[in-house]
């Protein structure tokens, strides 16, 4: 493991901006991927964004939590377009996301806070590595592996779904040969279904997820964690999902589950699917709600 250690400038009103973001320099460097970390509460939650995103997605959030919590997030490989394509494996970001938890909670399970492709890949970090969760945030993406959900889905859905991530998958195809289209596709895309980031920072590095779900690219998805058979008493978990939206991404029978499981909660709010951006003050105030309100985490078992 390549790690190397430095100090970031976090000082509110410094010329390198407020302290919630993320700095020119970040607190560690993990196998070439920035690690940021803000606060210094007594419990680590590890944020993991998904697509077309970056850290500054949790901005608002992090802003939020670092009086009470230790906030870490980073990119996931290839979303930092300055560093080039970065496709990995399933199993090779399962490994970098256990890298950076060891090296900013060696003693101790954090709580994970997923979006999006974020999701996918911290349920199955997750399943591989059950004694380093305390808990699991997922925003917008639960059962979507289930037969419930593939069930609750018309035939409309299921075309709205396949379009848009084959879209991007064939995007991603397309990069290395002619990258000019290949981003126009991808933030054509991004602002149809609702993302406003600048287009600047979204490129066709970001889409490998989609060749890995459409086109078995780099081992494909074969063996991912699945909402519905982690969450539950022994490894509680908050659901928040946004209702403007044309498809969902988990099945109601799911949702009812979480709401009659202790520890356990599902939030609707009305949003699309970002929804620390469309409704940050509601979302925060679930979020700081449940997180006051479940059972603190053990400290990891030494082996």
């Amino acid at each position: 493991m390549n790690t190397t250690t430095t100090t970031a400038a976090r000082v509110a009103g410094s010329d390198d901006g407020p302290e919630t973001q993320p700095g020119p320099v970040p607190e560690l460097v993990i196998d070439d991927v920035d690690v940021f970390i803000d606060g210094v509460g007594p419990q680590t939650v590890v944020m993991v964004h998904g697509w077309p995103d970056t850290p500054a997605l949790w901005d608002g959030t992090v802003a939020a939590l670092v009086p009470d919590w230790r906030c870490v997030r980073f990119h996931l490989p290839g979303f930092d377009l300055a560093r080039g394509p970065r496709p990995m494996s399933q199993s090779d970001i399962v490994a970098l996301i256990a890298r950076i938890v060891d090296a900013v909670s060696p003693d101790q399970r954090v709580t994970l806070l997923l979006h999006d492709w974020g999701c996918a890949f911290g349920y199955t970090y997750a399943k591989r590595h059950s004694e380093r969760v305390a808990r699991i945030v997922a925003l917008d993406i639960g059962d979507v592996g289930s037969r419930d959900y593939f069930e609750s889905l018309g035939w409309r859905e299921k075309l709205m779904i396949a379009g848009y991530q084959l879209w991007l998958a064939t995007a991603w195809s397309l990069g290395p040969r002619a990258p000019g289209l290949a981003n126009r596709m991808t933030r054509w895309m991004a602002r149809r279904i609702g993302c406003r980031n600048d287009p600047a920072l979204i490129g066709w590095e970001m889409n490998y997820p989609y060749a890995m779900r459409w086109f078995n690219a780099f081992g494909g998805l074969r063996g991912a964690g699945q909402a519905e058979r982690l969450i539950d008493e022994q490894l509680p978990g908050l659901f928040v999902y946004g209702r403007r939206k044309p498809f969902m991404f988990h099945s109601s029978r799911w949702v009812r589950h979480l709401n009659r499981t202790t520890g356990c909660a599902a939030k609707s709010l009305d949003t699309g699917h970002w929804i620390m951006k469309q409704k940050p003050a509601e979302f925060h105030a679930v979020l700081k709600d449940w997180l006051a309100n479940v059972t603190q985490p053990a400290s990891t078992p030494k082996a």
